[in-house]
């Protein structure tokens, strides 16, 4: 089978990225505040570069920092191996597509790869031979794993799982911390080991392939190789590298990769880490440590940050253009007819904030849509409000979306409320003291703004000219409204 996707790994990427005029390199920035704070203003700056930050201070030239890598549709097309022109809908159906067209490959075992170039054991290991930013002012340490993925192999049934969680390094150099949410799959990969009390194997990818970094931080069917899934997209199987200590399947072209074992009874104070709902809300608390191995990198290694900031921000950008269509195809997967288009919005993070459009054939119809999407598994982790919307509102324009919640729901007769739903420390919304005992769940709205079904005919209609009409006078008088 022929590749579809042109480049492989981040460095092909990169030449395709900076290709387009999409890349922009800083020399000079310092990890201590530089390199985080311009992340910040990266984030929330709409249409800003990816850029390669070099030349750190206290680092060799060429052990670089990646950032704002996937805060574009031009460099999202690039990933996917789309056109760079497409429109949000349109990009993110076909996203969509590619990842549901596909056949799962397998990973396979090759032995040799650039990611070992460099090996460092026992009392060489030092995590901070890289320039690992402070991405934020508050947090407690320097965060190296944002831009990557953890791997986990379950004990019980063999699958690997490649998820993205966020990981602090220790101050000695040797220790890495693995947070991950109760729910998540590596976390359910974690637990089973320590309820056995036994070691959980973990490699943390610092920076590699933009597609599976991707993957990792989508939500698939648990027992879903990530591998598999991102190689069925490219077209050709991932080629893995056996790690020394845990076995564990490793990208052979990733860019820097710690391996080592995350231990049960080895405890330490981890965070505050300002996350992505736009708070330090996880606050701090004993997480487990993973004693590291082994490192591996590539010469002149790229470490990959993605720090969540203030939504809208990177994250949520490529969030939504990923979990949009999967919600939408659960939907359809559980029989509502007719649904138009679905976006998670960035300001809430590609998870609080929910729009489903669809075409009304029944009484109920939206409330089916809006239950299905706040509770099946692309919706259920800390969601917050669904906004169920007819077919004329575009669902990625917030004023559109918000004037039909204005203009089409009654509040005492459109809002559906869920209580106890599937939450997370994350949530700001959630009292210390609830976090406390462990009560880590909220509540969802599901909002009906669409035209009452039994009465739509009879709805005013709105003040807009037909689509054909507005067409020619943006032809004939567009040039007005330019500046």
């Amino acid at each position: 089978m022929s590749a579809q996707i042109a480049y492989r790994g981040l460095r092909e990427w990169l030449t395709l990225v900076e290709q387009a005029g999409q890349l922009q390199r800083v020399d000079g920035a310092s990890w201590v505040e530089d390199i985080g704070m311009a992340t910040e203003v990266l984030h929330h700056t709409p249409g800003s570069p990816a850029v390669l930050f070099d030349r750190i201070p206290g680092y060799p030239a060429g052990y670089r920092v990646l950032a704002n890598g996937l805060n574009s549709r031009e460099r999202l097309a690039i990933t996917f191996g789309l056109p760079l022109e497409l429109a949000p809908i349109e990009l993110s159906s076909r996203i969509a597509a590619r990842a549901r067209n596909f056949a799962p490959l397998p990973f396979e075992y090759v032995q040799d790869g650039p990611v070992l170039e460099n090996i460092h054991t026992g009392d060489d290991i030092n995590i901070w031979e890289f320039p690992v930013p402070r991405w934020h002012d508050q947090d407690r340490g320097r965060y190296i794993g944002t831009g990557g993925f953890n791997i986990t192999r379950d004990p019980d049934e063999g699958w690997i799982n490649l998820g993205t969680y966020r990981v602090m390094g220790d101050s000695g150099g040797r220790h890495a911390f693995f947070y991950a949410s109760p729910g998540k799959h590596g976390r359910i990969h974690r637990d089973k080991y320590f309820a056995r009390q036994e070691p959980c194997p973990v490699a943390v990818v610092a920076g590699g392939d933009p597609l599976l970094f991707l993957a990792g931080c989508t939500e698939h069917p648990y027992g879903l190789c990530e591998y598999e899934w991102a190689g069925g997209v490219r077209g050709e199987p991932y080629r893995v590298i056996k790690g020394q200590y845990t076995g564990l399947p490793i990208p052979a072209d990733a860019e820097i990769v710690l391996e080592g074992f995350a231990h049960y009874d080895d405890l330490k104070e981890e965070g505050p880490f300002g996350e992505w709902t736009g708070y330090y809300a996880s606050s701090s608390r004993p997480e487990p440590r993973i004693e590291i191995k082994a490192v591996y990198h590539r010469n002149n290694p790229i470490l990959v940050g993605s720090p969540p900031n203030r939504p809208p921000d990177e994250q949520s950008f490529y969030r939504s253009y990923m979990r949009s269509p999967l919600l939408k195809e659960e939907l359809e997967k559980a029989g509502v007819p007719d649904v138009q288009a679905v976006w998670c919005h960035e300001a809430g993070g590609a998870r609080l904030f929910v729009v489903v459009a669809i075409r009304q054939r029944y009484p109920g119809h939206a409330a089916q849509a809006g239950h299905i999407a706040a509770s099946c598994h692309v919706g259920a982790y800390c969601g917050r409000y669904v906004v169920v919307v007819d077919e004329d509102i575009d669902v990625t324009n917030l004023e559109e979306v918000i004037w039909a919640m204005c203009t089409r729901s009654d509040p005492a007769a459109s809002i559906d409320i869920i209580n106890r739903a599937w939450s997370t420390h994350l949530d700001p919304r959630i009292s210390p003291e609830d976090k406390e005992k462990g009560r880590l769940w909220n509540s969802r709205a599901i909002i009906d703004a669409t035209r009452p079904y039994e009465w739509r005919d009879r709805y005013p209609a709105v003040n807009m000219p037909a689509p054909e009409l507005r067409r020619r006078a943006v032809e004939k008088w567009g040039y007005l409204a330019k500046r």
